[in-house]
């Protein structure tokens, strides 16, 4: 049997902390572990968390899981305190878990069923119904929100999510289980890269990621989301396309040279076609960091770069070249 952990990670978050413990101890498939990282909370998560433990044997007899609860005296931020929580799991699988969100009950079941049918599975993801502040839907889903395609769809069953990932992400971790394999290749997780993308980019470098297309969680939006999702209408893309890119794409090939350089640190690990690919997205993102901060004279910069296939394979496609046309550069410095 596989073994699983849930790695939770807490701030401040009292309000919706004991519904979201509860929703994983009444899981249909019970984790072995939970490690819940605090980062440091100033209001009663950690009493409330305390509350609902101490019930666990009246309210769920024979249903027992190993706590490990890490307290952080002195904040260490979203990412790196998803890190300490990861590193202290020791499950095969270890599933992501936000402070605030409700999981519906076969959500490790779900994904677990993944992971046995096939061990070049390193990911599972899944979509999640978007709900308020008190926990009513919004009345769409995640996948609704990140706009993810049929093709995207396509590229993932056909065991290429890495594609889709080397473009942009589709991963949030709060649906998210991987091997813990990914785990210790993906650490320690670098400055420019947020945790969940992180882990989802190395884990399809060395094998691949599936989705689930049901929503096995109720993904909260509210003020004091640390991390969000919004779906953006079309005054909102026509106004990212004209904001200043203030360094933006310098930002996106550092990113890019921190996944080569960790995937050429891994060796055999990685697939060779990964490794590849990552290069020459950085070859890319270099060129695009190089652009002029006159809008006319990058023209025939942009176009050439278009005829390599690049902002096809590597960045948003037209979004990303009308950005590269359009954008003023802002505060970006040379």
């Amino acid at each position: 049997m596989l073994r699983i952990s849930v790695a939770l990670c807490t701030y401040n978050g009292a309000n919706f902390i004991e519904e979201q413990l509860r929703s994983i101890l009444e899981q249909r498939m019970m984790p072995q572990q939970l490690v819940i990282s605090d980062d440091g909370s100033r209001d009663d998560t950690l009493d409330r968390i305390a509350r609902v433990l101490a019930s666990l044997p009246h309210q769920h007899p024979g249903r027992s899981v190993s706590i490990n609860i890490l307290k952080n005296a002195i904040p260490l931020g979203v990412v790196k305190n998803f890190e300490q929580a990861l590193l202290a799991c020791d499950g095969e699988l270890v599933a992501l878990c936000d402070q605030d969100d409700v999981w519906h009950p076969d959500r490790i079941e779900a994904a677990v069923a993944h992971f046995r049918r096939d061990d070049e599975v390193m990911l599972v993801h899944s979509d999640a119904r978007l709900v308020d502040e008190s926990g009513s839907p919004i009345g769409h889903s995640l996948f609704y929100a990140l706009r993810i395609t049929d093709a995207e769809l396509a590229e993932v069953r056909q065991g290429d999510e890495l594609a889709v990932l080397l473009r942009r992400n589709l991963v949030t971790g709060a649906t998210a289980m991987f091997r813990r394999a990914v785990v210790a290749l993906a650490a320690p997780f670098p400055e420019p890269w947020v945790h969940d993308e992180w882990l989802a980019v190395i884990a399809a470098s060395i094998g691949r990621g599936e989705i689930v297309m049901d929503e096995l969680v109720d993904y909260r939006q509210h003020s004091a989301n640390q991390i969000g999702v919004s779906r953006l209408g079309l005054l909102g893309r026509v106004g990212r396309v004209l904001e200043p890119r203030n360094g933006r794409n310098r930002h996106l090939a550092e990113r890019a040279q921190v996944l080569v350089s960790r995937l050429d640190s891994l060796g055999d690990a990685v697939r060779p076609d990964a490794r590849d690919r990552a290069r020459e997205k950085l070859v890319h993102l270099r060129v695009r960091a190089r652009f002029s901060r006159v809008q006319l004279l990058r023209l025939l910069p942009v176009l050439k770069e278009v005829s390599t296939g690049r902002y096809a394979r590597y960045s948003r496609g037209a979004g990303d070249i009308l950005r590269d046309l359009l954008q003023p550069a802002g505060n970006e410095r040379r």
